[in-house]
């Protein structure tokens, strides 16, 4: 049996055998119009693994008769880097040959390193293809980001992957069959990862020819790939994305979707703790006091979580998100405190008036302070009507606006009163 993984071995040779990323490849989408164009751009692809960045950037090598030089950002330093430029200057002068210069995980080099590369490929010694699981607008530096095409590439659909596994099967693993059930767990534990799939399928096949079995069931696929995480990667994008969709989905009031997000996430090995956290940040920002017992609740599931710890804490932080889905919703606190916050940033420093100011010692009251301060519970309905606790002469400003919704409606319906008490006092001449 041949030492070379499944995954080589059934690597595309043709631009027209690759699988997925049609959005790219299809006729007339920017990458096929690169590949036809007869002159090639550097580029940087980005796409979570086993999506075919490795094979695309060969390929493009193959289609201009370039020489393909590849470094990993993981094992490469500048030493590796300037032995690359070296050979890339070489072959230049013996064979006049285009380079491309594939750097794999390109997100890892830090920006010396990334800078090395500059001044070559503007002056052409060789086409640079960078990959990258990771956002370039964040990981690659901005001298090298303007001089690349971003290509942004997708995870595999289900039906890709299962044209890989009939190709996989019909090329390289004797006409090895599955069962329907095994079929989809085999597709979903790949979760859109083609080289992963195919390594799956390599493990399974020896298992399947040691059983001397050719077609295989749920129960061989279980015991020979076990409980397969999904891909999730702690502090990359698919991170931040599951964070967005689930914030979102609570946002939305959608409590299935907002379980969903959370349980992905569990599922993928996201820490509990910074989930509580950004539940009781939702608690706040999206609920507020259209249902302040949301934030109580988010903070309780969090407490129930540090004494429980997995898996028995979890259930109550997935209470916490189906009650602020299902909660009425208001971000008028949160506009209001960023309101407030912009406001303060940019204005100046005003005086507390002396009417609020603590007067603790006897030289504070020769001041004044606090000596035309209304006591709020000495006046009717515990309220000191036209009474004005801004710094002097900063005009009246409408920063909170409560909403209909919840009990911010009834909270609306008190300021509103209130703002008539001190409507009516200012008319009567009163402070």
């Amino acid at each position: 049996m041949t030492s070379t993984p499944l995954a080589e071995r059934l690597r595309p040779t043709k631009l027209l055998d690759v699988i997925g990323q049609e959005h790219l490849l299809g006729p007339g989408k920017p990458l096929r119009v690169a590949f036809e164009s007869g002159q090639p751009h550097s580029m940087i692809l980005w796409g979570p693994p086993g999506v075919g960045k490795t094979t695309l950037a060969r390929l493009m090598a193959d289609s201009f008769n370039a020489e393909f030089i590849a470094l990993s950002a993981v094992l490469s330093g500048i030493k590796d880097i300037r032995e690359a430029v070296e050979r890339a200057l070489v072959i230049k002068a013996n064979s006049g040959r285009r380079t491309i210069l594939f750097v794999d995980e390109v997100h890892r080099f830090n920006k010396s390193q990334q800078d090395a590369f500059l001044p070559h490929v503007e002056s052409g010694l060789f086409t640079f293809i960078g990959a990258s699981t990771e956002n370039p607008s964040f990981e690659v530096n901005g001298a090298l980001l303007s001089r690349a095409s971003v290509y942004v590439l997708k995870s595999l659909t289900d039906a890709d992957l299962a044209l890989l596994v009939a190709r996989a099967a019909a090329q390289e693993l004797a006409g090895l069959s599955f069962t329907p059930e095994a079929h989809s767990i085999l597709i979903a534990s790949a979760d859109g990862d083609g080289r992963k799939l195919l390594n799956s399928l390599e493990i399974v096949a020896r298992a399947a020819a040691a059983k001397e079995q050719t077609e295989v069931d749920a129960i061989l696929l279980g015991a020979c790939l076990g409980e397969a995480l999904r891909r999730f990667d702690k502090g990359g994008d698919a991170f931040y994305d599951q964070i967005s969709a689930l914030h979102k989905s609570v946002r939305g009031s959608s409590p299935d979707a907002a379980l969903y997000w959370l349980v992905r996430m569990f599922d993928g090995g996201a820490d509990p703790r910074y989930l509580a956290r950004r539940i009781i940040r939702m608690a706040s920002e999206d609920i507020g006091l259209a249902d302040p017992r949301a934030l109580r609740l988010a903070l309780d599931a969090t407490e129930v979580y540090e004494r429980l710890g997995s898996p028995e804490g979890e259930l109550a932080l997935a209470e916490a998100v189906v009650y602020l889905a299902c909660a009425a919703k208001s971000n008028a606190l949160y506009n209001a405190y960023n309101a407030v916050r912009a406001f303060v940033a940019k204005d100046k420093s005003r005086p507390v008036p002396e009417h609020l100011r603590n007067a603790p010692t006897k030289l504070m009251k020769e001041l004044g302070y606090g000596r035309l301060y209304r006591y709020a519970h000495d006046e009717p309905n515990a309220y000191a009507a036209g009474e004005t606790y801004l710094p002097d002469g900063m005009a009246a400003p409408r920063w909170y606006y409560p909403t209909e919704r919840g009990l911010e409606g009834k909270i609306g319906d008190k300021l509103a009163y209130l703002h008539g008490l001190d409507q009516g006092a200012r008319d009567n001449g009163k402070k």
